[in-house]
């Protein structure tokens, strides 16, 4: 018998970056968004903590073998 289990883990990861002086709100978020989208922040990325959502599994029907 052949069983697919999907696990469902919500990760939550920690980055410590350095924002310039002077930024509003919104150019805050900009920047980070921009650090993130071209990969910069990345490497810098550590996993905080994982919770777990759901497990589930499904039952993959095989044909029988010929005997």
């Amino acid at each position: 018998m052949k069983v697919v289990v999907q696990v469902v883990e919500k990760t939550i990861s920690e980055a410590h970056i350095h924002i310039p002086d002077g930024l509003t709100e919104d150019a805050i978020r900009q920047h980070i968004v921009g650090l993130y989208n071209n990969g910069e922040m990345t490497p810098d990325l550590n996993i905080f903590q994982v919770d777990f959502e759901s497990i589930s599994a499904t039952i993959v029907q095989q044909p029988q073998e010929a005997v």
